[in-house]
């Protein structure tokens, strides 16, 4: 019977991945500590070296401004279609 995959609270995530990131301990030492497999704590740690860049970097900012532009668009979008449904509705006496 195979084993489950287990899953890791965030929590867990972040402090293996700092505690990775400062290089007191060895990969192999942490992995003991958290019983986490050293591949596992090496992917969290690239991981949260990409976000702090990301957030240094401001593309997090522009990507927020875009996804905003992107929704107030598709709102529009839906109320347009809305507008056309309900003329729609009331010319063909529904």
């Amino acid at each position: 019977m195979p084993r489950k995959r287990r899953k890791y609270p965030a929590e867990l995530k972040a402090k293996v991945a700092l505690e990775a990131l400062r290089e007191e301990a060895t990969l192999s030492e942490l992995a003991a500590r958290y019983d986490v497999h050293p591949n596992l704590i090496t992917n969290w740690k690239k991981k949260a070296r990409e976000q702090v860049l990301v957030s240094f970097s401001g593309q997090q900012e522009r990507h927020e401004a875009s996804r905003d532009a992107e929704i107030q668009e598709l709102r529009a979008k839906i109320g347009e279609l809305v507008i056309e449904r309900d003329f729609l509705s009331k010319a063909f006496g529904r």
